[in-house]
């Protein structure tokens, strides 16, 4: 790790004094650092990481393979003990990832059932179902973000492009951006495109088009670009290691966790669960516009955040969607 800052810093031109006056750091710590004497704590690594832009990742590995490397040392049993504790890290998450699917398995087994008959159904009824929840799914997804429309209301600004009288501007063209932001990943479900940052970016540009000036960027932060592409990376790895709903929450959760725009984390998160589920052939899954429903889903969110328990969160989406494929359903046979 110490070739590593050294390199890095001297590409960038700085000297140890500059970095150390950046960062608050004492200039003989950068110096420490760089010849291997001192480790640095988690949070220089991060501000490091974030001054010389070096991959987050890789100099984050670096450090935990000096941190092991300096308690096991060349002990003779060290290989054997790194074996080990590999073997129980990945026990230890198919353990939590066991017992998820274990305590929503009953609902993921309706889930299945619920779907498998919606798939029955023909391609006109299909493209019925489709078009009254993607409308529906504007509606609730703008009016969570205090949008004023009434169902209504949305389906004439999108389907007819009529102006509803003392509506603001902003109102419609919200509605008008989700619609496109909608069949946008409509579409790329349909392509069974994964989720990436390009098409990520090009939705959020869609949802602010004309009522924001910074759209499809991120913050102006470089440790938000090494956390995406750490979330891209992960979900390449792991899009296949989860079962699609629970896969779709733990995208949502990271994203939010990352908070990545200025504006619209919300809706972005709640777009690309929608993304990976109509992928893998789920209903549209949104929250119910009425006060309650927004009520319970921000309690949840926030329980599920602040015990850092995201089967608290998983169980509550599937339980919408649930309520979706159910609603599905209806639509056909009532």
């Amino acid at each position: 790790m110490k070739s590593l800052l050294k390199i890095a810093r001297e590409q960038k031109r700085l000297k140890t004094r500059e970095v150390a006056q950046l960062l608050g750091i004492d200039q003989a710590l950068i110096s420490k650092f760089e010849s291997g004497t001192r480790k640095p704590t988690k949070d220089q690594i991060l501000k490091l990481s974030q001054l010389l832009e070096i991959d987050y990742e890789t100099i984050m590995t670096a450090w935990l393979k000096e941190k092991i490397l300096y308690e096991i040392g060349d002990d003779e049993f060290a290989l054997k003990a790194l074996i080990l504790a590999e073997q129980e890290i990945q026990n230890t998450k198919k353990e939590i990832n066991a017992i998820i699917i274990s305590s929503v398995q009953t609902i993921l087994d309706e889930i299945e059932v619920l779907k498998n008959k919606l798939q029955s159904f023909n391609h006109f009824e299909l493209r019925q179902i489709s078009k009254t929840l993607e409308l529906e799914f504007i509606f609730k997804s703008i009016s969570l973000n205090g949008n004023s429309l009434t169902l209504e209301e949305t389906k004439s600004v999108i389907n007819d492009g009529l102006t509803i009288t003392g509506k603001s501007i902003q109102n419609h063209l919200e509605a008008i951006n989700f619609q496109e932001a909608t069949l946008y990943i409509r579409d790329l479900s349909q392509k069974k495109t994964h989720f990436n940052e390009k098409d990520f970016l090009t939705i959020h540009n869609l949802i602010f088009r004309g009522i924001e000036s910074e759209t499809g960027k991120y913050k102006d932060d470089p440790l938000i670009t090494r956390e995406m592409n750490l979330l891209f990376n992960w979900c390449e790895t792991n899009k296949n290691n989860f079962h699609p709903t629970i896969f779709a929450c733990e995208v949502y959760l990271k994203i939010l966790e990352i908070n990545p725009f200025e504006k619209g984390n919300l809706q972005m998160a709640n777009l690309i669960l929608n993304w990976i589920l109509l992928q893998n052939n789920y209903a549209f899954t949104s929250i119910e516009e009425d006060q309650n429903s927004k009520n319970e889903y921000l309690s949840i969110l926030e329980e599920s955040q602040a015990k850092n328990d995201k089967s608290i969160f998983i169980n509550y989406i599937l339980r919408i969607e649930k309520e979706s494929l159910n609603r599905a359903l209806q639509i056909i046979t009532q």
